[in-house]
């Protein structure tokens, strides 16, 4: 069954130049055939946050691309939206663009830890750790992370593990996406 749609790959190829020009990456493509009418989920990530009125700006350009691609039979909704704050971080560039942030993390020999993400150099990341009243910062190397995930907060971080992970106040309080 053919749905006009076009495919992943072909979304993503279409509107990857586009994406990086306003700084941002196509992390993942979703296309459901199936929903009335058919949907087609675009996920991107940058190193500054994805706020609404860019979401806006590349929902236009994306439209007007994939418009472009010619007779796809029914129309389509298109979203454009951030990863999430649950989305597990896995790379060096998702630790990088969280710094700052809270995360639950699952070490390789099965401990776990809450820690504010501090600097990535290389393949270590630093994370601050809250233990009773002292904060200290470890150099964990990433393939010794199994699973990362960012915590919601919401009140302000401590400004004590900030300046320890590096970032400035302003950096740490932005809206929860």
């Amino acid at each position: 069954m053919t749905t006009g749609l076009p495919s992943q790959t072909q979304v993503i190829e279409l509107l990857s130049d586009e994406f990086a020009r306003a700084g941002y990456e196509i992390e993942d493509v979703v296309i459901d055939a199936r929903a009335r009418p058919p949907r087609i989920a675009v996920i991107a990530d940058g190193d500054t946050a994805l706020d609404l009125d860019t979401i806006a700006e590349l929902s236009r350009s994306a439209s007007a691309l994939l418009d472009g691609l010619g007779d796809r039979g029914d129309a389509y909704v298109l979203e454009v939206s951030s990863p999430g704050v649950d989305r597990p971080l896995t790379s060096e560039k998702h630790f990088r663009r969280a710094r700052g942030r809270k995360v639950e993390v699952v070490l390789s020999d099965g401990s776990q830890l809450t820690a504010r993400v501090g600097e990535v150099r290389g393949d270590t990341v630093g994370l601050v750790i809250r233990e009773k009243r002292d904060l200290t910062l470890r150099e964990i190397p990433l393939p010794q992370i199994v699973k990362a995930v960012v915590q919601v907060e919401f009140s302000p971080p401590p400004k004590a593990e900030l300046e320890m992970a590096g970032v400035g106040q302003a950096a740490g309080t932005e809206a929860e996406a």
